[in-house]
């Protein structure tokens, strides 16, 4: 799909558990695609715009239902989509963005319960004609998780205090949407060398043929 403006730019996601290491590899890739010539807008959900970054603070901190809570995560996904990652896109820049719908599945309707049905919903609602064209799913066992986001020693969000059942079911809902769409998805082992799973998002960019 192209624009007057030239080719249309690339969506890739990162998904995964908290404490997966997430963060370092959207860094590494954005700095990798910038020396090769390539815009990059680095974003992340819920979040991205002014409005997103008040829902994802009543998100994280605010005990509410599980249907409240796909819905403004939705709602800040619209917002997101509108502002920065439909335009950034259409400009020909690619979006590295850390987590997309892929979560919502995951959290909502893998870890808190929320019917399969009413996320399919608001998929098609919110972004019918838009998906990633890549997504990294860092795979963790929780434990090493929540170690990991122990020793940050920051204060834990609603979301990182849930039990480790609570991450087996998210951990087990993002492996099975994955497995549902093996040619988006690229499952990396979260436990090797950060080195290491930088080399395999870099390999898995060259087996695209992208820069």
């Amino acid at each position: 799909m192209t624009t007057s403006g030239g080719a249309r730019g690339r969506f890739i996601t990162f998904e995964g558990i908290d404490g997966a290491g997430k963060s370092t590899q959207i860094d590494a890739l954005v700095e990798l695609l910038r020396r090769r010539g390539v815009e990059v807008v680095r974003t992340r959900e819920p979040g991205g715009t002014a409005l997103g970054e008040k829902l994802r603070q009543l998100l994280l901190n605010d005990a509410m239902h599980v249907d409240t809570e796909a819905m403004l995560m939705f709602a800040a996904r619209r917002e997101h989509i509108a502002q920065v990652i439909e335009p950034a896109l259409a400009a020909g820049k690619w979006v590295a963005c850390d987590r997309f719908t892929d979560a919502t599945y995951a959290y909502q309707v893998g870890g808190r319960g929320l019917e399969p049905k009413r996320c399919d919903a608001l998929e098609a609602w919110v972004h019918p004609g838009l998906q990633p064209d890549l997504t990294f799913l860092f795979d963790l066992p929780p434990e090493a998780a929540a170690a990991r986001v122990a020793a940050t020693g920051a204060a834990p969000d609603r979301f990182e205090q849930e039990r480790r059942d609570f991450f087996e079911r998210v951990r087990a809902a993002y492996l099975e949407r994955a497995h549902r769409e093996p040619g988006r998805f690229r499952i990396l082992d979260a436990t090797r060398a950060r080195d290491e799973i930088a080399a395999a998002i870099a390999a898995t960019l060259a087996e695209r043929g992208w820069p």
